[in-house]
């Protein structure tokens, strides 16, 4: 089964753009789904027959899972997002390991371990994924402490859940350690989620970056993934251009 395309509502709803037009180019290009949809944009997802692929467990995503101190109200947030997903038909939520705030990468592992623990069984009751997000620590968040793949699969596989994953950013782990394709194939099963993005920038996924995304979406494709990819860059140029060359680069049938 090809996996499925998604388009991170953030990345290009502005304050001057149609809500309407901008649903409507989404779909007629042949994304099924938008990612971190504004509560009150709900509604109109729907009616365009676009799926909500992801939101936040929690916010913000400085303070997350690493920390006992931030966990009262993590739990009080999840247990909204859990409703609100089943509510809603919303397959994944995102969770965020917050910053290190000087907690050690090993310490905060077993912090992390122990709070995803106890979302997973939740998720679970509720039918959602769990997917806790890489992110880069050297460009666009400073200090975030789930910035290795590595130090995720090993929370992840710790928690040992079917409801708990990660979610693989490429345009971060490039960032942070590069090897994408090689990571992909060897973490594939950890990974239930995708987000995409050009290298230096985090625009366009186009020629003009370092990112060959036509050969990584085939290495996703060739590992069996049925989830989303999701477009995540910050288009510099025509956004209908650029979601529509997104598509066709990593729409691989």
């Amino acid at each position: 089964m090809a996996f499925q395309h998604s388009v991170s509502w953030w990345c290009i709803a502005r304050p001057e753009r149609d809500p309407e037009d901008m649903l409507r180019t989404v779909k007629d290009i042949g994304y099924t789904a938008l990612e971190l949809v504004p509560v009150e944009q709900f509604p109109l997802a729907r009616d365009h027959g676009l799926t909500i692929a992801t939101h936040q467990l929690h916010v913000p995503l400085e303070q997350g899972i690493s920390h006992d101190k931030y966990w009262e109200d993590i739990k009080r947030q999840a247990e909204a997002s859990f409703k609100l997903a089943q509510d809603w038909g919303i397959p994944n939520l995102i969770a965020f390991s917050g910053n290190r705030e000087g907690l050690d990468d090993k310490r905060g592992a077993e912090n992390a371990i122990k709070h995803l623990e106890q979302l997973a069984r939740d998720a679970a009751s509720a039918g959602v994924m769990l997917l806790l997000e890489l992110l880069n620590s050297k460009v666009n968040h400073p200090d975030y402490q789930c910035d290795r793949t590595a130090w995720g699969v090993e929370v992840v596989s710790a928690v040992n859940s079917s409801n708990a994953r990660l979610l693989y950013d490429i345009y971060h782990m490039q960032v942070m350690e590069g090897d994408i394709i090689a990571t992909i194939r060897e973490h594939h099963h950890w990974f239930a989620h995708y987000h995409t993005a050009g290298v230096p920038g985090r625009n366009e996924i186009d020629a003009s970056q370092e990112l060959n995304y036509r050969p990584i979406c085939q290495a996703i494709a060739d590992t069996g993934f049925g989830g989303y990819l999701g477009q995540e860059f910050l288009p510099l140029g025509d956004w209908k251009a650029a979601l529509r060359e997104a598509y066709a680069i990593c729409n691989i049938a």
